[in-house]
């Protein structure tokens, strides 16, 4: 865990407070709603933000997006291997207090966070949109159980850089921060977001009655510090997304 993230407190906190310190990155940056919140963005004129497909709720009069591959061709797979397509919004603001609305569109949680206090890496369908000065790339996963078994697959998106992204988890957060070694099994599907510090891995529930009645599968997704992490409380289930707006 790095100094800057050690002084972070809690992530969340952390998270909240950041939008009343995006002036650097954007003019304003709310996060709105209870259920299934939403993020509205203000930006000046030539400013961008990277937007998951399917993201781009609403805009005002001018302001123009295009499909746009951030990084290279290698990445590019990675993403869409990862789940997130080949391809993110590229938003760009014509004119100063251009507004743009973003959405995930499932009911949860939004969180900020500055990649200055770390690199973080994703799974499926947290990454919401990115503003500022941001690496979006890819990982694999450490060990070949962990791609298989995981339940975040063979990819991970990892995000780094000076920026700020915006974080999406289905229902709410629950954050937990390790120690050094400290290990933590989590259910498939609940795992959102995690300091790159963290080891991923899989473990075995173990029995047959686990296995078969346990409803958790075969495997439990396994967390070692040092880190932090961020889980949902409502399992990510792949789904269709939307045609990005016309």
């Amino acid at each position: 865990m790095s100094s800057m993230d050690e002084k972070a407190g809690s992530v969340l906190e952390a998270g909240a407070a950041l939008e009343e310190r995006l002036a650097g990155s954007c003019v304003s940056a709310t996060v709105e709603g209870s259920i299934a919140q939403s993020v509205r963005l203000g930006l000046r004129r030539g400013e961008s933000v990277w937007v998951s497909r399917g993201g781009l709720m609403a805009y005002s009069q001018g302001v123009d997006w295009r499909l746009r591959i951030p990084g290279d061709a290698g990445r590019a797979i990675g993403r869409m291997l990862a789940g997130e397509g080949l391809a993110l919004l590229y938003v760009t603001a014509p004119e100063d207090g251009a507004e743009v609305l973003l959405c995930a569109n499932k009911p949860g949680k939004l969180v900020t966070w500055d990649l200055r206090r770390g690199p973080i890496l994703c799974t499926r369908g947290a990454f919401v949109a990115a503003v500022g000065e941001v690496d979006i790339g890819v990982t694999m996963a450490r060990s070949p159980g962990a791609a298989l078994f995981g339940g975040a697959g063979l990819f991970l998106q990892k995000l780094s850089g000076t920026g700020v992204v915006f974080l999406h988890g289905s229902g709410d957060f629950i954050e937990r921060r390790l120690a050094p070694g400290e290990k933590l099994l989590v259910s498939t599907g609940h795992l959102a977001v995690f300091s790159a510090s963290v080891g991923y891995d899989i473990r075995g529930v173990g029995g047959c009655g686990k296995v078969l009645f346990g409803g958790e599968g075969l495997f439990m997704t396994e967390l070692t510090g040092p880190g932090w992490v961020l889980l949902r409380s409502l399992k990510d289930t792949p789904e269709r997304q939307r045609p990005a707006p016309r």
